[in-house]
């Protein structure tokens, strides 16, 4: 197991969710904590709000764009290519995995069951060990260093 599906593995077992799992690693790699963020995008988990819809692994990799590119001051508009980058990441999402629906992904779940079955966070630690990698490889390719942003 290389380390990214280590690390997966270690936040999915603290009870981190895919779209949390994915945010907070890309934090870590610049050594820094938000509390904050990691809390807000807890409702988009499961599939938002556990409906099993659009799936948090691609809601987490749109974020990590959005650190890097997006809009988060007045004054401050989104990058160059930051739109470009988004398509790119939900288009290689849906044409690697076939869906961008949670429900398609893993089968139908019920995640708010206390005994349901947690299978499904095999099928998920690969979407978001893929899906990790390719945000990486994104970025890079469009001039960002992964673990260093501009603030």
């Amino acid at each position: 197991m290389d380390e990214t599906a280590y690390r997966i593995l270690q936040l999915s077992m603290a009870g981190y969710c895919c779209t949390q799992i994915m945010l907070k690693m890309a934090l870590e790699e610049e050594e820094k904590e938000n509390p904050d963020l990691i809390r807000a995008v807890n409702g988009l988990c499961n599939g938002i709000g556990n409906d099993q819809k659009t799936c948090g692994v691609l809601i987490g990799g749109i974020g990590i764009l959005g650190l890097y590119a997006g809009k988060g001051t007045l004054r401050e508009y989104s990058k160059d290519g930051y739109s470009s980058m988004i398509r790119e990441f939900m288009e290689w999402f849906e044409d690697g995995f076939g869906s961008t629906d949670c429900v398609d992904l893993i089968g139908v779940t019920k995640f708010t069951d206390a005994n349901s079955d947690q299978s499904y966070m095999v099928k998920c630690g690969d979407l978001l060990t893929q899906s990790y990698l390719k945000i990486q490889e994104i970025l890079t390719e469009n001039g960002y260093e992964f673990g260093t942003r501009d603030e």
